[in-house]
């Protein structure tokens, strides 16, 4: 459908007496799979963005996205991408900086219960990878466990069972690799009835 919809929100803050607000205008284009939103906010900053999906090719979003406060002349614009199938999706945006743009990424894969992740984050302005994460994970419905790496420093890993109906368990695991540190956590729930159950969890600390 094509049109154009119009919506205003409010907020009050009783204790500060601050109001904040905006109007968001958006046009709809289906036959073009176009959408261009514009929103005026209180505090004087306009936002917009024009998206296009499943146009160039099924399943492919592009967007983009700019912000302008008048009042201080301050611009900031990113461009986003997203492509959708049935076991893949992929993720791209970049965030403008006078000093060199932000690159953001990630890619997701998952075939008959198997799950990979991969995201990233790179500083153009500097010429360096900030941010680097793993993650890969399995679910076959009674049984599940995840594996994460965080910038190649922090490994964390868990696993879940369903032992019946009315009981779980699960295991988590961390380590860092700067420190050394490790934790680790066990844990479980019992289902009474339908409107009890009784959880429970402790860490290598002592900590229940």
């Amino acid at each position: 459908e094509n049109g154009v919809d119009f919506k205003a929100t409010l907020n009050s803050n009783r204790e500060t007496g601050k109001v904040a607000g905006n109007l968001e205008t958006k046009y709809k284009w289906s036959d073009y799979g176009l959408t261009f939103t514009e929103k005026w906010t209180t505090e004087n900053v306009l936002n917009t963005e024009i998206k296009i999906e499943d146009q160039i090719a099924e399943g492919l979003e592009l967007a983009f996205d700019t912000s302008f406060t008048p009042h201080t002349g301050k611009k900031s614009g990113t461009i986003k991408s997203a492509y959708k199938m049935d076991f893949l999706q992929l993720n791209c945006d970049v965030d403008f900086d006078f000093a060199g743009p932000t690159v953001n990424g990630s890619a997701v894969l998952g075939y008959e219960g198997w799950l990979a992740g991969y995201q990233m984050q790179f500083d153009s302005s500097k010429s360096k990878l900030t941010k680097s994460n793993f993650g890969f994970g399995y679910d076959g419905g009674d049984f599940a466990f995840t594996t994460f790496v965080d910038g190649g420093q922090e490994f964390t890993g868990s696993v879940h069972q369903k032992v019946n109906d009315n009981l779980d368990a699960a295991v988590s695991l961390s380590w860092a690799a700067g420190t050394g540190n490790t934790t680790f956590a066990i844990g479980s729930k019992y289902k009474i009835d339908d409107d009890a159950s009784f959880s429970a969890k402790v860490n290598n600390q002592s900590q229940v």
